[in-house]
């Protein structure tokens, strides 16, 4: 377990939780359906969570 990082996992899966409650917060607020703002908000969630990985793991691809 030398060099395993137990903040990368929790920053991934509180941004991809985060992202899911503002989108679906707001598509609600704008007037859209729980179930649409729910699937609207999972999309983005998947999308957050993409990118975040992406983004922790490229500095890592170079060595």
């Amino acid at each position: 377990m030398r060099g395993y990082n137990v903040w990368r996992p929790v920053l991934l899966i509180a941004t991809a939780l985060l992202t899911n409650t503002l989108v679906t917060n707001l598509c609600i607020l704008f007037g859209l359906e729980r179930g649409l703002a729910g699937d609207i908000g999972f999309v983005a969630m998947i999308i957050a969570a993409l990118v975040t990985y992406n983004r922790m793991t490229k500095g890592r691809r170079r060595k």
